[in-house]
C-alpha cells in the first residue's frame, strides 16, 4: 500500500495535535514501578559517562550489555533489521569515522567500542520530535523518551548522528525471556534507547553497566561538579567524543 506525502504529513500532524491536546508538556515523566524519585536519589547537574578503552577488552562488554538489556526488558530479535539495542558495539572506523585513516594502530582497528546514547547537551533528536516524546531533563541533562507520547514517526532516529536509537517494528514482549516488572515493556511502533539507568539513579543506584564492569572501564559521574571523579580523569587524560564537529556536545567520553 502506498501513501502520498501530503497524506502522511496530515496523519502525523493530526497525531501530534491529539497527543498535545490530551497531555501536558511539562514532562513530569513517570511510569509504573521504581520510576519516581526517592530520598536516596543520586543527583547531578549533568550526568556523563567515561569509557576507558585501555581497560575494556571487549569480551566482558557482553556482560554489561546483557545486564542492561535484561533489566530494561530489551527484546532479543534475531533478524538484524528488527534488532533493538540500548548498548552495542562498533569498530573504531564506525565509532570515530573522522579520525580513521590507514595509519591507525592495529590495536584500535581491531577493537570493538562500547556505544550507547550520548545524552547530548544539544540533542538534535529533541529538536525534531513533533510530540515532545523525546526530551532533555532540565535537572540533570538525561535525554529521555516518553513511550506514551511517541507516535513512531522516527524523526528522532533520522536526526541522531550516532545511531543510538531503535524502533520496535513488532511487539517486543514475545522476544523477552523474562519480563522484569520494575521497568515497563514497550509496544510496537515506539522508539527506545539507553536512559542512563534513570530509574536506578532515582533509588540511589548507579547504572547497571557501571556496576557490572569489574575492571573500572566505565566511570559515571557529574560533569557539572569540578570535584567529581569523571572531571578529574578528563582533566588528566587525553579523551575524545564522537563526531565533535557536529556541535551536539555528547556526555559520553572515550579514553583510548
Amino acid at each position: 500500500m502506498t501513501i502520498s506525502r501530503r497524506k502522511f504529513l496530515k496523519t502525523v500532524s493530526a497525531s501530534c495535535l491529539a497527543v498535545t491536546a490530551n497531555s501536558t508538556v511539562s514532562h513530569g515523566f513517570s511510569l509504573p514501578g521504581r520510576m519516581s524519585p526517592g530520598p536516596r536519589e543520586l543527583k547531578a547537574k549533568r550526568w556523563a559517562m567515561l569509557v576507558d578503552m585501555s581497560k575494556c577488552d571487549g569480551r566482558c562488554t557482553e556482560d554489561c550489555i546483557g545486564v542492561c538489556h535484561e533489566i530494561h526488558n530489551v527484546p532479543y530479535i534475531p533478524s538484524v533489521e528488527h534488532q533493538v539495542m540500548w548498548l552495542f558495539q562498533e569498530p573504531y572506523e564506525n565509532t570515530f569515522p573522522g579520525r580513521s585513516h590507514e595509519l591507525i594502530s592495529n590495536r584500535l582497528k581491531t577493537r570493538k567500542f562500547f556505544l550507547l546514547c550520548n545524552h547530548c547537551d544539544d540533542p538534535p533528536c529533541v529538536r525534531v520530535c513533533p510530540t515532545q516524546a523525546t526530551f532533555k531533563r532540565k535537572k540533570d541533562g538525561i535525554v529521555m523518551i516518553d513511550y506514551h507520547r511517541c507516535i513512531g514517526c522516527r524523526f528522532c532516529m533520522a536526526a541522531c548522528p550516532y545511531g543510538s536509537r531503535s524502533f520496535n517494528f513488532r511487539d517486543p514482549r514475545p522476544y523477552i525471556k523474562k519480563i522484569h516488572p520494575e521497568f515497563p515493556t514497550r509496544r510496537k511502533g515506539v522508539v527506545e534507547k539507553c536512559n542512563f539507568c534513570q530509574e536506578r539513579l532515582e533509588v540511589g543506584q548507579m547504572p547497571a553497566c557501571v556496576e557490572t564492569c569489574k575492571k573500572g572501564a566505565l566511570v559515571f559521574g557529574d560533569l557539572g561538579d569540578p570535584s567529581s571523579e569523571i572531571r578529574r580523569i578528563l582533566a588528566e587524560k587525553h579523551h575524545a567524543r564522537r563526531k565533535p564537529e557536529l556541535g551536539t556536545r555528547p556526555s559520553v567520553f572515550y579514553i583510548f
